[in-house]
């Protein structure tokens, strides 16, 4: 029996996928080297949380997206026969896949890899349009369905969306599009997503996924589709139940600096997106901290603190679930701006994005409907 029970795990590790992500430079980076961030800023308003509307109107007909200017990770699939590679944003805070095509008439989709239907024996047409909102713009465009291949994983029929209109800012992106990794209740039009299908066509032995984003370059980040691996993680994981099931959203009890609560007071609801790269309160929590850790208004708009306070900055203690999940200096100050990667988002949602994610390991839980959380390895 301890024999059988060895080798179903070895199977089990084995059979799990994991996509090599790459981090590079986000728009944000880019700009501010460039001396352009202010003037992006002052002509795109970047607010996080309107990525949420569904939540506050209640309705799942679009898909609300913003603030991929921040976004820094991607990863290859490929869709089509033979197949059409890609680069994605592997985002846990929507639910479609979709991808340029090749007659898509934007600026945007000229610099990216670009979906030619012909190209596939597999591909069918759907003729529905899809439309997708972001906060500095929108993408239009149609949904088709075609294989999709995510590494091993080989998902038949998918639907997913081919833009022919994005919006301007998507030229400076380095990724060709997004591969949501929510629940399908936020999908647009009702499109099952791919990680439900992986899961619906037994292509993976369980029912969850999880991330490790490293901010080492060196060091590689992953997705893992069917499992998780205790080698990135110290410790044990800390389970913490979904609140809503749609986007990961979870309790946030409290957040304290110095054993004093600047945010959060009584509880609020947090959501944990890959997809996001800050760190993204309500506004007037945001600018407590803000004012706790130094941090003031510069000339292209950001928070930034004095350089020379670096070392001596208090930790942000996110407690979740009873547990306390510090971030340090390190890790909310880009090092080399001194600038803050926390942001003021309307309406009054905390979004945990890769600033934390980089610091705990995440299971994404399906089949129990909860996140587990530990600290890197």
């Amino acid at each position: 029996m301890r024999w059988f029970l060895l080798l179903a795990l070895v199977a089990a590790t084995e059979a799990l996928v994991k996509v090599t992500l790459q981090k590079k430079k986000s728009l944000r980076e880019s700009l501010r080297e460039q001396g352009k961030l202010g003037d992006f800023l002052k002509k795109h308003t970047i607010n996080p949380a309107s990525k949420y509307s569904a939540i506050l109107a209640a309705q799942v007909s679009s898909e609300p997206m913003t603030n991929y200017m921040d976004a820094s990770y991607y990863g290859a699939i490929s869709i089509g026969t033979p197949a059409q590679q890609f680069n994605v944003i592997f985002d846990t805070g929507s639910s479609n896949l979709w991808v340029p095509s090749n007659t898509c008439n934007s600026d945007s989709c000229s610099n990216h890899n670009m979906f030619n239907p012909a190209a596939s024996s597999t591909f069918k047409s759907i003729n529905e349009s899809l439309s997708i909102a972001y906060g500095t713009g929108s993408m239009t465009g149609v949904l088709a369905s075609d294989t999709v291949q995510v590494e091993g994983i080989t998902v038949t029929n998918q639907v997913f969306g081919l833009s022919e209109t994005e919006a301007d800012f998507f030229y400076y992106m380095q990724f060709d599009g997004i591969l949501g990794l929510g629940y399908p209740s936020i999908s647009s039009d009702g499109v099952t997503p791919v990680f439900d299908n992986m899961w619906s066509e037994q292509l993976i032995p369980q029912n969850l996924f999880s991330v490790f984003l490293s901010s080492n370059s060196a060091v590689g980040s992953v997705v893992t589709f069917g499992g998780y691996e205790s080698s990135y993680y110290s410790g044990s994981l800390n389970w913490v139940p979904v609140s809503d099931e749609g986007y990961w959203q979870i309790n946030l009890d409290s957040i304290t600096i110095n054993g004093n609560v600047v945010a959060c007071s009584g509880g609020c609801q947090a959501i944990v997106d890959t997809g996001t790269s800050l760190i993204a309160g309500p506004d007037t929590d945001i600018a407590n901290i803000q004012k706790d850790i130094g941090a003031t208004l510069n000339a292209d708009g950001e928070y930034a603190v004095n350089c020379k306070t670096m070392g001596s900055l208090p930790e942000i203690i996110f407690t979740i679930n009873g547990v306390q999940y510090p971030l340090s200096e390190k890790a909310y100050i880009a090092q080399a701006s001194c600038t803050s990667n926390l942001q003021a988002s309307s309406p009054g949602l905390w979004i945990l994005g890769d600033v934390f994610i980089r610091e705990y390991y995440v299971v994404f839980d399906r089949a129990n409907n909860q996140l587990g959380l530990a600290p890197i390895a």
